[in-house]
């Protein structure tokens, strides 16, 4: 058992306990981001208002969150390399998101405006929590485990994101098995239990993981300014984007393949609403889509041990630039499980690989401030993408112009990952270490 582990990227417990936080915020991403939230908030929240009109509110929404996060996690990722304060940072984006999301059960028929603050503010704190739960994985692992350690956390998102979702499904179809009165306050009930699971399944990583050891620069002392010095170094990053270009190449290109996986990620049921897709059949192929995604993570972090995470990942991209094809001639409920299984197969390892090539391409001393840049670049990935989503529905009419429209992120994303060159941004980043002692 313990080879295995060792094989998929869970050998040690604080890998294991790293990996269950992606465990924890999945369900935020299943049932808030992905499932139940975006056809409750259509169908109940937004029930005044036309359906083109309710997607654009919603695409708005999930912009105005992805903003604010992408403008403050620099700094505060600063804060965090100079500080060694990732864990405690973490912590308080946790507790802003779960706070949101169990406020989300008291929204009701017509509150479309509560429910996207809410739905803000819950994206907030999943999204700035994310930026130091990432900026941890090269503090625990070597290069040649970054690969499989970061799909490990994927993995573990699909199983932890599905279960809950199986059992927010459950309590919608049977809400009196779980002493509910309604089918309606079972979704909302659904709502707080993400809340709760994200907190509850959060402690592994308060427990285990320790918080990365204080790396200061030459020039720094333990008893400065933080907030001065993280604005130094940033400053100082800017200036120094020379030294890593090639991470800063990923970066772009991860800011554009990635649009288009958010978009999907994000718009998925409005879009399956408005073409007359059944709710239960939606959520049932995200469903198919979370647990098709968990061998598939494994398998594409053992498919970039052979031919390399840089190769995996265009793999990942020309399957997505299928998936947009066919999602515009799609009609039925079939076509939409087969797509959810498409999708399951590369998601979790495009992105868990564009993860791991980009920690072995930055300093580890500045984990949490380039992470925090890889924050921003995949945040305002969900910026772009949802915003030309609903700027082509409010003008056509239709998602289905919108959901073609999303080729053009994977096709641009994959023309500017091939001039990454993965080993010369590698050796900067160890020089750069090297520096410091």
């Amino acid at each position: 058992m313990q080879q295995l582990l060792t094989r998929l990227g869970l050998g040690r417990r604080d890998l294991r306990a790293w990996a269950m936080y992606d465990w924890a915020n999945s369900a935020f991403q299943t049932t808030i981001i992905a499932a139940i939230f975006p056809i409750y908030f259509q169908k109940v929240a937004a029930a005044d208002l036309p359906g083109p009109v309710a997607t654009a509110r919603f695409a708005w929404g999930t912009t105005i969150s992805i903003i604010i996060v992408a403008v403050v996690a620099p700094l505060l990722g600063a804060v965090a390399d100079y500080a060694a304060v990732k864990k405690r940072f973490l912590g308080i984006f946790l507790a802003i998101g779960a706070i949101a999301t169990a406020a989300m059960y008291f929204i009701g028929r017509g509150d479309w405006q509560l429910a996207l603050a809410l739905f803000v503010v819950g994206n907030i704190g999943v999204a700035g929590s994310i930026v130091f739960y990432e900026s941890m994985l090269p503090h625990l692992v070597g290069q040649d485990e970054l690969d499989r350690v970061s799909s490990a956390g994927y993995a573990m998102g699909y199983i932890g994101g599905g279960v809950l979702l199986a059992i927010n499904v459950l309590m919608m179809s049977k809400p009196g098995l779980f002493g509910l009165a309604s089918r309606e306050v079972a979704v909302r009930a659904s709502f707080a239990s993400v809340a709760v699971w994200w907190v509850v399944f959060s402690i592994p990583l308060f427990r285990d993981v320790p918080e990365p050891r204080r790396q200061l620069e030459r020039d720094e002392t333990p008893s400065g300014n933080a907030l001065a010095t993280a604005a130094r170094r940033l400053v100082e990053t800017f200036q120094e984007l020379r030294r890593y270009r090639q991470a800063f190449f990923l970066l772009l290109a991860f800011l554009l393949y990635n649009d288009g996986i958010q978009t999907i990620i994000r718009m998925a049921t409005t879009y399956g609403t408005e073409i007359g897709i059944d709710d239960n059949a939606m959520i049932g192929a995200l469903l198919v889509t979370q647990f098709i995604g968990v061998p598939f993570a494994f398998l594409f972090g053992m498919f970039a041990g052979k031919v390399g995470a840089k190769a995996a990942v265009f793999v990942g991209l020309a399957v997505y630039a299928l998936i947009t094809v066919l999602g515009y001639f799609m009609h039925s409920a079939r076509e939409f499980f087969a797509l959810a299984i498409l999708v399951g197969m590369v998601q979790g390892g495009t992105q868990a690989l564009s993860r791991s090539l980009f920690a072995s391409m930055i300093p580890r001393h500045k984990s949490s401030e380039f992470f925090a840049f890889f924050g921003v670049f995949e945040r305002y990935a969900g910026i772009l993408g949802p915003a030309i989503f609903a700027w082509v529905v409010e003008r056509s009419g239709t998602s289905r112009n919108a959901i073609l429209s999303v080729i053009v992120f994977f096709v641009l994303g994959a023309a500017l990952l091939t001039v990454v060159n993965v080993d010369e941004g590698r050796r900067a980043a160890r020089d750069a270490e090297r520096a410091l002692t």
